[in-house]
């Protein structure tokens, strides 16, 4: 053998073993949790501006409880915050601090403990980067203002921290209150409920509100700016839809759906809308579609105003997976960056859950087969793949650069969860997690114990190769019939790429579909191996092999060969 044929064949074999590896779920994961001495209780966020200069002023009170005995000092996030003061509250002794790559340190004037509840104060400006963003309004030729001037908040991942200082990490929940004084004449939407708005006799206003049940700091939002509120109800919890003054029509045809998404969201979970208000607000310039900040989303003018333009459908979608981040991210949260496919995904599978309650099953199937066909395309050429368990969840920034993965690979892979234990185990499963997890934080792990836990079955495979796993299977799949036997042979090879985090060979539990003359037969392949060869009894030469006909796993690629019939001389 040539020396370099044969480093090439040894290269492979280890390859092939490291693939082998990961299938198994064997292969360690890094730890992207964020560990803390400490548990926030309450933000209190006070803030005002000068739009000219884009400038934030913030008096931020941060009430927190120490893990254990002799805590001496607490360390915040905060980036390009410019103190002024740093002081315990209520008694205003002043407190020595330092600031460093982003974060605030304080020295507290005594060791405190577990029993103590401490509250810091912080007052400074910022001109922020990100977080909070300054937006101009936009005349036209004609002088005419399509929207005012508005200044709006966008938390997620972690810039929170670029306009008051915080534990700015998912896994941290709190109440908070907003104390955010605008222009006379503007509106301001907040988290929560609004408890009022003082008129401070110098052309400004404060409005006052407050979000009593703990959440991330990624979801606390403002949008400030001059709307026109369309109001609508569900039972007893009034939904508001902000949109500029004179497109309230505009307003019905987007949002119009959201009390039968709630309807719809409620029934399926079998938990009730958790919050005493649902908001949505259109911006402008808005990097994503949607954000689902708490009990008040934020919405890309551009993307509601399809509604205008025949274009409902994408509205309906964008409307729905904001919503449904009500119950699967807001009220229960990833616990660390790595888990995000667990808000993401799940409110991309809810598009589609709420599409089959609507509009039936064959529409529920084409949103799925939409999301397998997007992260397909995506896998062939995606250079930085991942699993949904996101190995490049350190890099923040990145994030939401693979949204294939995210979001419709993410979507698709709970489809096939629900196929795979059925579907009234499937929403037993949720309702556990939910109920379970409800305020709190989760990975992974706690979705596979619920869904075990109501279908009886032994998941860990199935999280092995679709969750801590990369890629999708490629099967090619070769038929061969015998006449005078009338078995039909199937050798069924999977040819998906492979390396250190894609498996060498998916387990997946396939139908068939055999057509013939005679009609039409049902057969199931179990295939478990890279190469795997089956043989069935069939009434009659086969016409046709449907594999998987009812798209219970959609992610896969198929390559379904001609028919080869194996025959003796003078036979058929």
């Amino acid at each position: 053998m040539d020396l370099r044929k044969r480093i090439g064949s040894l290269l492979s074999a280890a390859m092939l073993m490291l693939a082998a590896f990961s299938a198994f779920g064997q292969r360690p994961r890094p730890d992207f949790n964020r560990y803390s001495n400490y548990d926030v209780q309450h933000y209190t966020i006070r803030v005002s501006f000068d739009a000219a200069k884009k400038e934030v002023r913030g008096d931020t009170t941060v009430s927190l409880k120490p893990l254990k005995a002799g805590f001496e000092s607490v360390e915040l996030d905060a980036v390009g915050l410019s103190f002024s003061a740093v002081t315990l509250d209520p008694s205003g002794i002043d407190l020595k601090y330092k600031t460093l790559a982003g974060k605030v340190i304080v020295a507290l004037d005594k060791a405190y403990g577990p029993e103590d509840t401490i509250a810091i104060r912080f007052v400074y400006t910022a001109l922020p980067k990100k977080g909070v963003y300054f937006v101009p309004e936009d005349p036209d030729s004609n002088g005419n203002v399509s929207h005012s001037a508005q200044i709006w908040t966008q938390g997620e991942a972690e810039e929170a921290r670029h306009w008051f200082p915080s534990f700015d990490f998912p896994s941290d929940k709190a109440t908070t209150e907003e104390y955010i004084t605008a222009q006379s004449g503007d509106t301001v939407i907040g988290n929560g409920e609004l408890i009022g708005k003082t008129d401070n006799g110098n052309s400004t206003e404060t409005w006052h509100y407050k979000m009593t049940v703990p959440h991330s700091t990624y979801l606390v939002s403002f949008v400030i700016g001059k709307y026109s509120r369309v109001e609508d109800q569900y039972k007893e919890i009034p939904l508001g839809f902000y949109v500029y003054p004179g497109r309230e029509q505009m307003a019905r045809k987007a949002f119009g759906d959201t009390k039968d998404m709630v309807r719809a969201y409620e029934q399926l979970t079998g938990l009730a809308y958790p919050y005493n208000k649902y908001d949505q607000t259109i911006v402008a310039r808005f990097q994503f579609g949607g954000m689902e900040n708490i009990t008040a989303t934020t919405m890309a003018d551009t993307e509601i105003a399809m509604a205008d333009f025949g274009l409902g459908g994408i509205v309906t979608d964008l409307v729905s997976h904001e919503l449904a981040h009500s119950w699967f991210g807001d009220l229960v949260t990833c616990r660390n960056w790595a888990e995000l496919w667990l808000n993401e995904g799940f409110a991309t599978y809810m598009e589609a859950a709420y599409r089959e309650q609507r509009f039936g099953r064959e529409d529920y199937i084409a949103k799925v087969r939409s999301d397998a066909a997007q992260f397909l395309i995506d896998d062939s050429v995606n250079r930085k793949r991942h699993p949904l368990y996101d190995l490049n969840a350190a890099n923040v920034d990145g994030l939401f650069d693979n949204s294939a993965i995210t979001y419709n690979k993410g979507g698709a892979v709970l489809h096939t969860l629900r196929e795979q234990v059925g579907t009234e185990a499937f929403w037993k499963g949720i309702n556990i997690y939910l109920n379970r997890h409800k305020f709190a934080n989760v990975e992974s792990s706690d979705l596979r114990k619920a869904m075990e836990e109501a279908s009886g079955q032994d998941l860990g495979w199935f999280f092995d190769q679709w969750v801590y796993s990369a890629g999708a299977p490629a099967i090619t799949v070769k038929q061969s019939y015998t006449p005078r036997t009338k078995t039909l042979s199937l050798t069924f090879t999977q040819t998906q790429r492979i390396d250190a985090i894609t498996p060498l060979a998916f387990r997946l539990p396939l139908e068939l579909e055999i057509k013939s003359p005679s009609g039409s037969e049902s057969e199931k392949a179990e295939l478990t191996k890279r190469t795997q060869t089956l043989t069935y009894k069939v009434a009659a030469r086969p016409q046709k092999l449907i594999v998987d006909p009812n798209e219970r796993i959609p992610l896969k690629k198929l390559n379904i060969r001609p028919l080869t019939v194996i025959a003796r001389a003078g036979e058929e």
